[in-house]
């Protein structure tokens, strides 16, 4: 069986540690541990791996966070993977820093690769594992926050919840989704 790992982000060095690129981060992470590289392909870079009997693919879109959805609908096309054979990851700044949830569908919450995602596919019913980056902003500062590079300190921090995340997604791909909530949410 074909599975796809989505990590959200935006390419380009300014924006390697922002809070934004956390999906990004995530998938960096699974692919060092599972020691394969990424190639820069059509729409998104891509790394491919063989565990417990499915292909797992890896993309991180370089389209830019607000038009993700049309990497994704292309690579699930250009795979025949089905949407629920998918998991996106991506940042959340409605749970507090180092909280993860992961859910077998839902709305974008106005995350915009999320909403971008929806459009292109038509559909949110997909799987989706939320990384808390908190939300230690002013009114009206969303945009600065989930843009400035995470503090040293919480790259610290981070690196556990890049264990975790991987972990998560591992148990996933080989044990399904039900079985995945249950052992993290």
């Amino acid at each position: 069986m074909k599975l796809l790992l989505v990590g959200l982000g935006n390419i380009g060095a300014d924006y390697v540690y922002t809070r934004h690129n956390v999906g990004f981060l995530v998938i960096d992470h699974l692919a060092r541990q599972q020691k394969v590289t990424f190639q820069a392909d059509r729409l998104a870079v891509m790394a491919s791996f063989a565990y417990k009997d499915h292909q797992v693919y890896l993309i991180k879109p370089t389209t830019y966070m607000n038009n993700s959805g049309k990497a994704v609908r292309y690579w699930l096309n250009t795979l025949q993977i089905p949407i629920e054979q998918m998991v996106v990851t991506a940042d959340d700044v409605t749970l507090p820093f180092g909280t993860m949830r992961l859910r077998a569908q839902g709305s974008a919450a106005g995350h915009n690769g999320l909403k971008s995602i929806a459009a292109f596919l038509a559909a949110d019913y997909y799987p989706r594992l939320r990384v808390g980056i908190g939300n230690d902003f002013p009114k009206g500062g969303l945009g600065d926050f989930v843009m400035e590079n995470f503090s040293p300190k919480a790259l610290k921090e981070l690196s556990f919840q890049l264990d975790k995340a991987s972990e998560i997604l591992l148990t996933w791909c080989h044990a399904g989704i039900v079985h995945a909530m249950n052992q993290f949410n």
